[in-house]
C-alpha cells in the first residue's frame, strides 16, 4: 500500500501567479437604472406617476430601470427632469456607483496555499 508524503515547500518550483479571471465591468444602464430606481423609491413614487411626469410610459420606464434598454439623452433627460434632479448629479452618482462597483475588494489581495502531495511506494 502506498503512503501519501508532503511535499516540502523547498523542494517544488514557485508557481507563476494566475490571472485574476474576467469579470466584466457592469454596463452603464444597469447602473443608471438601478440609480433612477432608487431615486424613485426615496420619492415614493410609482412607475407610473414618474413616467407620466417624464411623458413616457411606464412600461418603458421599467425597463430602463431594470437596465434593458439603452436610453437616448433626451429619455435620460425627461426621466431625471420627473425626478427632480440634473443629468449633473445623476451622472455623477452613476460615475460614483460603477467606482464602487469595480473597486477591487481587500479581500482580492489573500491567497490560499494548497499543499501538495506525493505518492511514496
Amino acid at each position: 500500500m502506498a503512503d501519501l508524503v508532503p511535499f516540502s515547500r523547498a523542494s517544488r518550483p514557485p508557481r507563476p501567479a494566475r490571472p485574476r479571471p474576467f469579470e466584466p465591468e457592469p454596463l452603464w444602464r444597469h447602473m443608471l437604472g438601478d440609480q433612477l430606481r432608487r431615486r424613485r423609491h426615496a420619492r415614493d413614487e410609482t412607475l407610473t406617476e414618474t413616467a407620466d411626469s417624464a411623458g413616457v410610459s411606464p412600461q418603458y420606464l421599467s425597463e430602463v430601470e431594470r437596465g434593458l434598454k439603452e436610453p437616448s439623452s433626451e429619455m435620460i433627460a425627461a426621466i431625471a427632469g420627473a425626478l427632480d434632479t440634473s443629468l449633473v448629479e445623476l451622472t455623477s452618482a452613476v460615475a460614483d456607483d460603477l467606482r464602487q462597483a469595480t473597486a477591487a475588494p481587500a479581500s482580492a489581495a489573500v491567497s490560499v496555499t494548497r499543499g501538495a502531495f506525493a505518492l511514496a511506494a
